[in-house]
């Protein structure tokens, strides 16, 4: 099966045990805010992709990406951006890459008509680093490994989540890193870059993450 339906039929299929789950607990509990079940069920698709992804990981690079571009849906919904991010309650949420494209249209698929609140997600290619302004969230291929450290180093403290995939990434100031572990992609964290940028990761990713660097992330 295509790793894309792959990721599909995780989510779906986590949809429906949750949402099972769900209906008993709201019988007991029915005061428990939807916020919370609606973040449990997020919490669980992106457990099962970081389980399911296997061998592909190393095996087809189409289907790599198409298993990062939809961690990269996930993490924009546990993420708190600043006051003034946005030009507006309504306004897109937007992704950016530059350089090579690592995704080949995997991400726009992947992001196509979706929203984090009441923001809808856009796609931006960059052809190369330049001013990243009216960006939420900066993907940064290994292709781009050269000007990781200047690219880091101009967004530092601007409210940016930068996610990569190079070695050392979070180590060299990036906030979300991927990486390999027994042929899974799993993430790193870097709380304190992304407090300093001013940006709120949830403790639910955060007990996602392989490491994370920051005292109060508590690893």
């Amino acid at each position: 099966m295509p790793i894309r339906e792959r990721v599909e039929v995780i989510s779906a299929n986590a949809m429906l045990l949750l949402s099972r789950r769900f209906r008993h607990a709201t019988r007991v509990h029915p005061m428990r805010p939807l916020r919370a079940r609606t973040g449990a069920v997020i919490l669980a698709v992106l457990a099962a992709l970081a389980g399911a992804s296997g061998a592909s990981a190393q095996g087809d690079a189409s289907r790599e990406y198409d298993v990062k571009a939809a961690f990269l849906f996930h993490f924009a919904q546990f993420v708190e951006w600043p006051q003034g991010a946005f030009n507006g309650a309504s306004s897109p949420l937007t992704y950016c890459t530059f350089g090579q494209d690592p995704f080949h249209g995997a991400l726009d698929a992947s992001l196509s008509g979706k929203k984090v609140g009441e923001h809808p997600l856009q796609v931006i290619h960059l052809k190369a680093a330049q001013d990243f302004q009216g960006c939420h969230i900066l993907f940064v291929g290994a292709a781009e490994r050269k000007s990781i450290s200047g690219t880091l180093a101009g967004l530092k403290g601007k409210p940016v989540l930068t996610v990569g995939e190079t070695e050392h990434f979070t180590a060299d100031g990036g906030m979300i890193g991927f990486c390999l572990e027994d042929n899974k992609i799993r993430f790193e964290i870097n709380l304190d870059a992304a407090e300093k940028a001013r940006l709120k990761i949830s403790s639910r990713l955060l007990s996602l993450a392989k490491h994370v660097v920051g005292a109060s992330g508590g690893k």
